[in-house]
């Protein structure tokens, strides 16, 4: 029996069924691999990481106690945490060097400041003197 994570109303699906994102700094999520790898000789079936995940990259198959990534394209891109809350460290990803190459080869410094510019009401931090 296999237990699916809620499902995402923005979610697409792929011509290979794979459920997605979009863009990630306008690259097409599919074109960026980043996803965690579950080691299940390591993997205690504690469940940590499908409960915390928030991108529902998780679900739990209840006949083998093991996580199942079934929506490998929801993780967000630089996202690690189901890896540093594994307590037997049976969670990986790809090397923060492959990310930085694609931040570089995509150029995705400069989209980042644009974004940022167009953005700037909401994210600008006001400075006030408390006395």
């Amino acid at each position: 029996m296999l237990l699916e994570a809620t499902k995402l109303s923005d979610v697409k699906v792929t011509e290979k069924g794979q459920k997605i994102l979009g863009v990630w700094r306008g690259i097409p999520r599919e074109e960026i691999e980043w996803f965690p790898a579950v080691e299940k000789e390591l993997c205690i079936g504690c469940g940590l990481c499908v409960l915390g995940c928030g991108a529902n990259v998780y679900a739990f198959d209840f006949d083998k106690s093991k996580p199942v990534v079934v929506a490998p394209l929801n993780c967000k891109v630089g996202c690690v945490t189901c890896a540093n809350t594994c307590p037997v460290h049976a969670i990986s990803f790809p090397p923060l060097s492959y990310l930085h190459k694609v931040i570089k080869k995509r150029n995705v410094l400069a989209a980042s400041r644009d974004e940022l510019k167009k953005s700037a009401e909401r994210v600008k931090y006001i400075y006030k003197d408390i006395e």
